[in-house]
């Protein structure tokens, strides 16, 4: 399946935009994404390559096939709720997340060139523990790891 961001659409076809999008809050969308990831979790999905060395307009544009945002990306549901491609850039602004977050999910530093989708699904999870357990989960983290 190629995919194509709804811009590059809009020029081969017309797209109507006028139905109303459905809405999920950052945390039912991060919960959604680790399910979605849970489901094959001994996969081995892509990881992306040094996304800390890249500029921010390079970073945005990164993605690949079979990765962790690629699984995000094949839901019906993240695409109606607004998901427009599996890119770095658009999956921290569709997840509503830090570049250090994506980073400990996506980044090849971490695990080479594939990461399972169970573990990708775990670091998820942190992140929305995290957001959850607010200033004692913060300093928990911060102290503790």
């Amino acid at each position: 399946m190629k995919h194509h961001a709804l811009k590059q659409l809009q020029n081969v076809a017309e797209i109507d935009q006028s139905y109303p999008r459905q809405t999920m809050s950052r945390s039912e969308r991060l919960e959604r994404w680790a399910e979605l990831l849970e489901r094959n979790p001994d996969r081995r999905l892509s990881t992306l390559h040094q996304t800390e060395y890249q500029s921010a307009v390079n970073r945005a544009a990164m993605r690949s096939d079979g990765s962790p945002i690629s699984v995000a990306f094949e839901d019906p549901v993240f695409r109606a709720t607004g998901l427009e491609n599996d890119s770095y850039g658009e999956a921290k602004r569709f997840f509503e997340l830090t570049d250090e977050q994506l980073h400990k999910v996506i980044c090849y530093c971490h695990f080479g060139s594939t990461v399972s989708a169970a573990t990708a699904a775990y670091h998820i999870r942190k992140i929305h523990a995290r957001r959850q357990g607010g200033l004692f989960a913060w300093l928990h983290e911060m102290f503790v790891g």
